[in-house]
C-alpha cells in the first residue's frame, strides 16, 4: 500500500514557535509484548532529506527495515536507546516504565534536545521535557520514523538473543508478543525470566497463576491495567 513519506513539518513548527534548535524524535517498541523490555529510541536528524522508503517500522518488511536501520544509524545526527526491564514494568506499570526508558534514551544522547516529538497522543514524558505529541508520528515525522525503525530492529535482535535458551517460545519470530507458539509454550512451561509477571495473560494459566505479581498503590488499591493483552484476543 502506498504511503506518504515523513516530513520535517512538525520539527519546523517547533523550531519556529518555541525557538528550539535541537529536536529529537522519540518512539517505543514492546509496549504490548508479554516478554522482554520496552525499548525507546531517541533520534536527532536535523532537516536533511531522509533515506528513501523511511516510514513507520510496522509498515516495512523485516528485510527492508533491517537494511534501513543500518543506513539510519549512520545517517542520523545522533541516536540513543533506552530500555525498561520486565521487572521495572511489573514494579512501575507501563506508563512509568516508558517514561524511564525514554528518559534513559534522551539522557544518553550526546546533546540535550530543546524539544521532543513523541509518537502517539499521550505525553508519558512530561517535565522537564518540552514535548509535542503527534498521532502516527512514526509515519509523518522524519525523526520519529527513524527512531521507530532503529528501536524495532534493535529490540527484535535483543529478543532473538534472549530466546536462544528458550527456543519453544519463538522469541526470534514473535519478539515476545502474543502468538500461537508463544501461548502454547507458556501453557506448558510457564513464564521465562524475561516475562512480565504482572500481566493479564497469567490469569488464563491456572498452573502458573501463583507467579503473578500485583502492583498496589500506597493506600493498598490495585492500579488499573494498562492495555495488557490476555489470552483471548
Amino acid at each position: 500500500m502506498p504511503y506518504e513519506p515523513p516530513t520535517h513539518t512538525v520539527e519546523r513548527s517547533l523550531r519556529a514557535t518555541t525557538g528550539a534548535k535541537i529536536v529529537a524524535g522519540v518512539d517505543e517498541v514492546g509496549r504490548g509484548a508479554w516478554a522482554g523490555p520496552v525499548t525507546v529510541c531517541a533520534a536527532i536528524t536535523g532537516l536533511r532529506r531522509p533515506p528513501e522508503g523511511l516510514t513507520d517500522s510496522k509498515l516495512l518488511t523485516i528485510k527492508r527495515r533491517t537494511v534501513l536501520a543500518k543506513e539510519l544509524r549512520t545517517w542520523v545526527t545522533s541516536y540513543a536507546l533506552g530500555h525498561a526491564s520486565p521487572e521495572e514494568i511489573d514494579a512501575l506499570g507501563m506508563t512509568a516504565a516508558l517514561r524511564l526508558a525514554a528518559g534513559r534514551a534522551l539522557d544518553a544522547l550526546p546533546v540535550r534536545p530543546d524539544a521532543v516529538i513523541l509518537d502517539g497522543k499521550h505525553d508519558y514524558l512530561g517535565a522537564p521535557w518540552r514535548v509535542r505529541t503527534v498521532i502516527k508520528g512514526d509515519q509523518s515525522c522524519v525523526a520519529v520514523a527513524a527512531a521507530s525503525v532503529i528501536a524495532k530492529v534493535q529490540r527484535d535482535k535483543m529478543m532473538a538473543e534472549l530466546g536462544i535458551d528458550h527456543a519453544d517460545f519463538g522469541f526470534a519470530d514473535n519478539a515476545g508478543y502474543p502468538s500461537p507458539v508463544h501461548k502454547a509454550a507458556l501453557a506448558e512451561r510457564g513464564p521465562t525470566p524475561y516475562h512480565r509477571l504482572s500481566w493479564a495473560y497469567l490469569d488464563a494459566l491456572p498452573q502458573w497463576r501463583h507467579l503473578k505479581k500485583v502492583r498496589t498503590w500506597v493506600d493498598g488499591s490495585v492500579p488499573e491495567i494498562e492495555g495488557q493483552l490476555g489470552f483471548d484476543f
